[in-house]
């Protein structure tokens, strides 16, 4: 048993070296972007991590059926310790960028690979436990992401808060050939004929669309943004044709946002929000310590307020009645939609209370919300789909964060960062950027109260 634990010890590791990385590199961005300019570039920062992380995390999925699990952890784990050592010397942008891709090829094989271990290498009954932990986990590292990179850019530098990452990646790489040393973990998968194709052409659909709404926001021009931009949302629909093309690699289940079913209801829920909240914790800690020179280290606890609070209110209410869940999802939601329209007054005015709560609800409202529609979206998916439709979320999760994440560059921008980060193009900023995602929010809500009328309620089955 001892073995045991010390593996799947071993295995969130991998889950604390990228769930914290995510939420610290926006509290080290004022101190990084005074070195190295860019800030027209800051929204590329979330978008482009997050785009390593879907395609490696679909990657992982796939590659375990002909390397060994212990070999893909260690080259994931070497992946991010690279990406975390080019973008702490790097001397722009544009390489501390090409550090961010890297680092999330690394770190999105490494989550998945977490969940792929626990399926392969622990006893089917204890599943449900493991994953709470890890879970549990991941609320930690996202709660000490902020504090780690104020802290270190207090005593040290940004450079060193973002490079411990590489010590990080390569003691991973290092313990991975000793502790997954069981024949589970040193084997390949499956023979090559049983594992599912890897859907390239979706992926790198994606990829090209979400660039194209990055680049149409780092220098506005009209015409030029407004193709650029266009093009991008077409990408975007020919990356969900082309998935629901591909039956044997699709990432997204059946009638992706139909609203007459409560899959398509919950996946356009997702979707909403993941886009319409992520402009805070790229953005935030830049704003208010321009604006109001508010110190990193308490912009740094508000950001792990809202990951906490995600944590603890989804604990809180994991044991509602089922009969109960769907209008907790539109509390849920409610929250949600608050904490973003209140981000586009509390940050202008710079009221640390009004601005922690905001942060709050957003975060607990995907804590209530979230666990209940994951369930909704899965009991609702067809025969056959259900497994897609428990991936799909967090997938779809990330796809909102990188597609808001370049969104939120071009409103920030347009808005007055494309002349350069001063307190007046950042008081401009932060007027327009949270009031841009007001109307998804509504989204959001509409989808929320949708999956709760009756009318498009499915039978579940008795558990």
């Amino acid at each position: 048993m001892s073995g045991d634990l010390a593996r799947f010890c071993f295995i969130n590791l991998g889950i604390l070296l990228y769930a914290t990385n995510e939420t610290m590199v926006a509290t080290v961005m004022p101190a990084m972007v005074g070195e190295l300019d860019g800030v027209q570039l800051v929204g590329w920062s979330l978008a482009i991590y997050e785009l390593g992380a879907i395609t490696a995390g679909a990657a992982a999925g796939r590659l375990v059926s002909y390397v060994s699990l212990r070999n893909n952890m260690a080259v994931a784990a070497l992946l991010y310790a690279a990406g975390a050592l080019v973008s702490a010397v790097a001397p722009s942008m544009a390489q501390f960028l090409a550090g961010r891709l890297i680092e999330g090829l690394g770190g999105g094989a490494l989550v998945s690979l977490a969940f792929i271990s626990v399926e392969r290498l622990f006893p089917r009954n204890i599943w449900p436990q493991l994953f709470g932990v890890m879970s549990a986990i991941w609320g930690i590292a996202a709660f000490s992401g902020p504090m780690i990179g104020a802290i270190m850019v207090e005593l040290l530098s940004w450079r060193w808060a973002v490079g411990i990452f590489t010590l990080g990646g390569i003691a991973v790489a290092l313990a991975s050939l000793t502790v997954l040393n069981t024949a589970g973990a040193s084997r390949p998968q499956a023979s090559s004929d049983t594992a599912p194709p890897f859907p390239y052409g979706a992926l790198g659909c994606l990829a090209v669309a979400v660039v194209l709404i990055a680049t149409a926001g780092v220098d506005i021009a009209l015409l030029r943004s407004s193709i650029l931009l266009a093009l991008g949302l077409v990408g975007l629909a020919l990356f969900v044709q082309i998935d629901g093309l591909k039956p044997r690699s699709r990432l997204f289940p059946s009638n992706l946002f139909s609203w007459r079913s409560p899959v398509g209801s919950g996946m356009t829920m997702v979707a909403a929000f993941s886009v319409a909240t992520c402009s805070f914790g790229i953005y935030g800690p830049l704003l208010l310590t321009t604006l109001h020179q508010i110190p990193l280290l308490t912009t740094g606890y508000i950001i792990a307020a809202e990951s906490i609070s995600w944590s603890i209110l989804s604990i809180l209410v994991a044991n509602a009645p089922l009969h109960r869940e769907r209008s907790i999802i539109v509390v849920g939601a409610v929250m949600i939609a608050c904490g973003v329209a209140g981000f586009a007054y509390t940050i202008p005015t710079g009221s640390i209370p009004l601005i922690l709560l905001c942060a709050l609800l957003q975060g607990g409202g995907f804590g209530v919300a979230w666990p209940f529609l994951t369930r909704v979206i899965v009991a609702s998916a067809r025969e056959g789909e259900q497994t897609i439709a428990s991936a799909a979320v967090p997938t779809m999760q990330r796809i909102g964060y990188a597609v808001g994440a370049a969104v939120a560059g071009i409103i920030a921008n347009a808005s007055g960062f494309s002349e350069g980060l001063s307190r007046e193009a950042a008081a401009t900023v932060a007027g327009w950027l949270f009031l841009a995602f007001v109307p998804l929010g509504i989204v959001g809500c509409l989808a929320a109260l949708r999956i709760s009328s009756r009318a498009n309620r499915p039978q579940f089955a008795a558990s």
